[in-house]
């Protein structure tokens, strides 16, 4: 096989300059397509052949514009594969995908990792637990649920990203009230139980279908509280070989086995309900997770997730073999919050622990290391009760008006 490849990547946010990296370094032709409020961000251009920057974000692009401008490309360059950096491009990915015949997921598979109804109708076909749900298609449908599970419900967006756009409701009339609000957008969103308990999310690789690496974490505060009342976004990695460790990779296995996730990085998320200690499925991506979660991945286990997922498309693309590098069992933990001043000053935050300082404006964050869960998690506590006295604030989510 040839030694390069042509990868042309497509990302609405900046992200991915490690995975764009390793590509390149690889000896591949790397193209970057983004959006044109994104030109002067500090992507890693020594590394990216050619950028192209499409107007508005997202919802705005115009697929047919983007499909004879990629189209337009290939005259003269053989595209091996596509990579959405982002969820909000998985579908622009796989509709280059079906419509250039790139190898790779198509638009059927793609929504398993984008559409959370199609993500809950799949995982429960294949016997795994989720929430009861319903779609909010049908009003008989929707009153059936609301007389046969239990409130509290959730309304949420099928195919926002993390907790964006969730409503929490406690009865049918305030159900009713929400469904009615959204109008025609109904179709766009689903309806789920809300079960209490601990949130954990799974970060891998997988490679023909096989998972080559995952590491169990906890949200010591989930996305959807941060999301509904503010707060500190905390995580950190549980203990290797735990009970919960062990259950959440047997369900994550059967997850990327009934989506059908053949190569690439994936990021799920399960809930522990406190109720019958059962493992719930709650959503996937196909993609390293955000708000620097890679980063606490690769302080806890030495493998950086974008470099890694840049490897193994490498090795996908060239037909040649991928080797892990080793993993480490350390413990990490991120703290995050939105910070009151644009460059907050974390110099106090001293303990040698202290392994990575999150770039941001207007964010406080800091990733602590250590061989001792103990220890992280007692930095942790520490250090969100620090960042709620003296740095943090808060600000209203944006409301969902676009949808995918």
């Amino acid at each position: 096989m040839s030694s390069s490849k042509t990868f042309l990547c497509i990302s609405n946010y900046f992200k991915g300059n490690a995975f764009l990296t390793a590509l390149k370094k690889q000896g591949n032709r790397v193209f970057l397509i983004t959006t044109e409020q994104l030109r002067d961000k500090p992507w890693a251009f020594e590394y990216i052949d050619e950028v192209f920057y499409m107007p508005g974000q997202d919802l705005d692009w115009d697929l047919d514009v983007l499909l004879k401008g990629v189209g337009g490309l290939m005259k003269d360059h053989k595209i091996e594969a596509i990579i959405a950096l982002d969820d909000y491009d998985v579908e622009k990915a796989a509709f280059l995908r079906e419509n250039l015949r790139i190898p790779g997921m198509g638009q059927t598979t793609g929504r398993y990792f984008r559409d959370k109804l199609a993500m809950r109708m799949r995982a429960k076909d294949a016997g795994i637990l989720v929430p009861a749900f319903s779609a909010l298609f049908n009003n008989e449908e929707i009153n059936h649920f609301a007389d046969t599970v239990a409130a509290p419900w959730v309304l949420k967006p099928r195919s926002e990203a993390s907790a964006h756009g969730i409503i929490k409701v406690h009865s049918k009339e305030d159900l009713w009230k929400h469904i009615d609000e959204l109008g025609e957008n109904r179709v766009y969103y689903l309806v789920e139980q809300f079960k209490p308990g601990d949130v954990y999310h799974a970060d891998g690789l997988q490679l023909d279908g096989k998972t080559l690496f995952l590491t169990v974490s906890r949200y010591l505060a989930t996305p959807m509280e941060i999301s509904q009342g503010g707060g500190i976004f905390r995580s950190a990695n549980i203990k290797y070989g735990s009970e919960d460790d062990k259950a959440i990779k047997k369900v994550n296995a059967e997850i990327m086995k009934a989506f059908g996730l053949k190569h690439g990085a994936s990021h799920t998320e399960f809930i522990k309900n406190r109720e019958d200690g059962q493992i719930y499925f709650l959503e996937t991506a196909s993609r390293v997770g955000g708000a620097h979660l890679a980063e606490m991945v690769e302080a806890a286990t030495d493998v950086n997730l974008w470099e890694e997922w840049a490897k193994v498309e490498d090795a996908v693309a060239k037909e040649e073999k991928y080797d892990l590098p080793k993993v480490a069992k350390n413990y990490a933990g991120i703290v995050l919050t939105l910070s009151k001043y644009e460059h907050p000053d974390l110099s106090s935050f001293d303990d040698p622990e202290v392994c990575f300082r999150v770039p941001l404006n207007y964010h406080a964050g800091l990733i602590v290391k250590s061989t001792k869960q103990e220890r992280v998690m007692q930095l942790l506590d520490n250090y969100a009760e620090r960042f709620v006295n003296e740095l943090s604030t808060t600000a209203a989510a944006p409301e969902v008006k676009k949808f995918h």
